[in-house]
C-alpha cells in the first residue's frame, strides 16, 4: 500500500520526507480557486473551508488509485473577526497584507484527509494562533526584498521556516501545523495503518 501526496507543496513533501514517510507526491488537479469560491459562497468558515478543500484533493486522486492512502491537505488563515485571507497576487498585494495584519492576531488553520478507494478514512483540522507583531514599513519592504516572490503561495505571506518567523512575537500552535500539515498526528494513523514502522 502507497501513501500519495495529494499535492506539489515543497513544504508538505520536505517535512513527509525529514521524517521518513515513504510516499510519492502527484499533483490533484482540482481547481482550487473554483471550488474555494464555491465552499465560501456556502457559508464555510476558514476551519471547515480548509477540510473541504484536503478531502476535495485526496478524494479526486483517490477515485484513480483507490488501493493506496491518497492524502490531502490545505491551509487556511482567518482573521479574529472571521474574514478569510488569500495567497496575496502581487508583492504590492502583500505588502498591504502585511502592514494590515502587523499588530494583529490571526488563526491558521491545517487540514489533511486520507481517503481509500475515493472515501475519506482519516481527517484532522489543526489550529495555530498567531500574534503577528508591529513592524515598520521599512522591516516590511526588506521582508519583502528578501521573501518575494518565494512566499507568493504562501496564504498569510509567511513560511515560518524561514525569515517569516521575524513577523510574530507570540505563536499559540504546532510548527508542523503551521507549515502545512498536522504531522505527528498523521504519524501515529500512518503507524496504525502499517505504512510507518510502530
Amino acid at each position: 500500500m502507497r501513501l500519495i501526496l495529494a499535492s506539489q507543496s515543497a513544504s508538505r513533501r520536505a517535512m513527509l520526507d525529514a521524517a521518513g514517510v515513504p510516499f510519492e507526491a502527484m499533483a490533484a488537479a482540482v481547481d482550487e480557486e473554483s471550488a474555494k469560491a464555491s465552499l465560501r459562497a456556502e457559508g464555510r468558515d476558514a476551519r471547515a473551508l480548509a477540510d473541504a478543500l484536503a478531502e476535495l484533493k485526496a478524494t479526486k486522486l483517490s477515485r484513480k488509485y483507490p488501493q493506496d492512502l491518497v492524502l490531502g491537505c490545505d491551509s487556511t488563515v482567518a482573521l479574529d473577526d472571521g474574514e478569510m485571507i488569500d495567497k496575496a497576487p502581487s508583492r504590492a498585494a502583500a505588502a498591504d497584507l502585511l502592514r494590515r495584519m502587523a499588530g494583529t492576531r490571526h488563526r491558521l488553520f491545517s487540514a489533511a484527509v486520507i481517503c481509500e478507494g475515493g472515501v475519506p478514512v482519516w481527517r484532522f483540522v489543526d489550529v495555530a494562533k498567531m500574534h503577528m507583531r508591529a513592524m515598520s514599513d521599512e522591516f516590511v519592504d526588506s521582508y519583502l526584498d528578501a521573501e518575494w516572490p518565494a512566499i507568493s503561495g504562501c496564504v498569510g505571506g509567511y513560511r515560518i521556516e524561514g525569515p517569516g518567523v521575524q513577523l510574530f512575537d507570540r505563536i499559540e500552535g504546532n510548527q508542523f501545523t503551521i507549515m502545512g500539515l498536522p504531522l505527528l498526528q498523521l504519524l501515529t494513523y500512518l503507524r496504525d495503518r502499517g505504512v510507518m514502522p510502530r
